[in-house]
């Protein structure tokens, strides 16, 4: 196979200018090769790679020399400390970072409560993230969407207009034109988008508290975490005690706004974090390791014929098992 042409240029007073790339291979990974010059010997790989390929990461960099993706004058790199010299020669396959493959379809079972022309409504569990990102930049719902559905390719984040938390089960809807997602996203924002959702939080709640409306911002200790802050976004969340156990409070908690964990602040804010909600204060218990957070039910207008319509979700059976635990008279 021939070798691909590899120029590299220097200004007239030494300084090392940007090398010229050309690529080689023809498959998915691009294969770039350069020489180091002169100006910079001796220095570090994995800084050597940011001069030589400015489109990726030094962090992203430093996983391909780590994965055998580098070599250093026909040899795979030993490292990203390795110091290179001037005169040798590296090559690199240029494999894509996650973020850049994350928005593709991957076949996977959805919970299909209504399907038509222009929406899905799934029922999500817990466990399953929403959307692409750090951590998670595959197997999330909106790869599933991708497969299922593939024209929603055409539309932002996959014509998913609103989300729940990886561990909140529950129902979402989902666009399929961007007609329905237009409207729907119109509708969410008017707050006409009824969302109503089962939780189980620690001690007793006190049925006087009918509504919470504190502001919700990102906490400034922990980026992780939403705090209930004065300069927040406004936030509202209705309660209503259903039952009071031993050690715990069933409710019924609907939402007027729909702030990043807002349900799950509010609650902390009161005194009362969900169960198995370890960021926000809560504790497992009862077979819940994960927030006791279900969207039960979701209500709105259909985004194209305007016909009312209403969809209800039975919370997954770990939820059921401390539900009935906690709060069935026996």
């Amino acid at each position: 196979m021939n070798q691909p042409h590899v120029a590299e240029s220097f200004a007239s007073d030494g300084e090392e200018t940007e090398p010229l790339w050309v690529p080689e291979g023809t498959g998915d990974v691009e294969c770039r090769r350069a020489v180091v010059g002169p100006g910079t010997h001796g220095l570090r790989l994995d800084k050597q790679l940011v001069h030589f390929v400015p489109e990726f990461s030094r962090s992203h960099l430093q996983t391909l020399i780590e994965g055998g993706h580098v070599r250093v004058s026909g040899a795979s790199a030993r490292g990203a400390s390795q110091r290179v010299a001037a005169g040798e020669a590296i090559e690199v396959d240029l494999v894509p970072t996650a973020q850049s493959t994350a928005f593709r379809p991957e076949s996977m079972p959805l919970a299909i409560v209504h399907e038509d022309a222009d929406l899905l409504v799934i029922d999500k569990p817990a466990g399953l993230v929403v959307h692409p990102a750090p951590g998670n930049w595959s197997g999330t719902l909106l790869n599933g969407v991708l497969a299922h559905h593939r024209d929603s390719a055409r539309l932002p984040r996959a014509g998913i207009v609103h989300r729940l938390d990886k561990d909140t089960s529950g129902l979402m809807v989902v666009a399929k034109t961007l007609e329905a997602m237009t409207a729907l996203v119109r509708a969410i924002a008017a707050r006409e988008v009824r969302r109503e959702y089962l939780a189980i939080a620690q001690g007793a709640v006190d049925a006087r508290h009918t509504s919470v409306e504190v502001p919700i911002g990102r906490d400034p200790v922990s980026r992780v975490r939403m705090a209930a802050l004065p300069g927040g976004k406004p936030a509202r969340t209705d309660l209503t005690v259903l039952a009071v156990g031993a050690a715990h409070t069933a409710l019924r908690c609907r939402l007027h706004t729909g702030r990043t964990h807002q349900i799950r602040v509010h609650l902390a804010w009161l005194g009362h974090p969900l169960v198995g909600d370890v960021l926000y204060g809560g504790a497992a218990a009862g077979g819940l390791t994960r927030q006791a957070l279900h969207a039960t039910r979701l209500g709105f207008e259909h985004p194209v014929r305007g016909t009312p319509m209403t969809f209800h979700s039975a919370p997954p059976a770990d939820f059921a098992a401390a539900w009935a635990a906690w709060f069935t008279p026996g």
